[in-house]
Order: structure tokens, then C-alpha cells, then sequence
């Protein structure tokens, strides 16, 4: 993880974390806790408050912009591990809450 991620959090109160369900434990093979996730259809579901105003990740910890975490980290969802910090949409977050892109 970036260090610019554990002081960020932009990503996790920006946008919609939808994935597979069966990235989720309810599968033998899934990892993320079905319990954080809300359905979003037959096929897919999301983290729990990225499906709302304001949005905020059930699994995202601390203060945005100053100190944060994945409570879930090791478990995350595929959405998550491809996101990359410095990408045109982790940079477009970072604005949303008045940080500099990262270059």
C-alpha cells in the first residue's frame, strides 16, 4: 500500500466498490465479508455505505485525509487491489477532498 493511501482515503469516500459475489466469504473461494456488502443484483454486490450519500466504505478507518486504514485489508475485493494510487481516479478523489494529486 502507498504511503499516500494510509494518509488518503479519498477513494473510499468517492466512489461505488461493486464486485463479483463470489469475491465474497458466502463463496468457498471469496474472501470479503459478505456482511460488509449490500446486492446490488444477482450478480453483484457492494461494500456497505459506497452506495450512498455521503459515501464512506463500511471497512474504511480513520480520518480521511490525515490517518486511514482497511479494516479489511487482506480480504478486499478485486475492485480494491486493482484501484491505483496516482491514477486519474484516485487523483480526481484526492481533489474532492482538497489533497494534491500524487505525480
Amino acid at each position: 500500500m502507498s504511503d499516500h493511501c494510509q494518509s488518503c482515503g479519498a477513494c473510499c469516500a468517492s466512489f461505488r466498490v461493486s464486485f463479483y459475489w463470489a469475491e465474497t466469504d458466502a463463496h468457498p473461494q471469496g474472501s470479503v465479508p459478505v456482511g460488509l456488502t449490500r446486492k446490488v443484483n444477482e450478480t453483484y454486490v457492494c461494500m456497505q455505505g459506497t452506495d450512498q450519500r455521503p459515501v464512506r466504505c463500511i471497512a474504511l478507518q480513520g480520518e480521511l485525509g490525515q490517518a486511514v486504514s482497511c479494516s479489511i485489508y487482506a480480504q478486499r475485493s478485486s475492485t480494491c487491489r486493482e484501484f491505483m494510487a496516482g491514477s486519474d481516479a484516485c487523483n480526481q478523489a484526492r481533489a474532492r477532498l482538497g489533497l494534491a494529486a500524487i505525480e
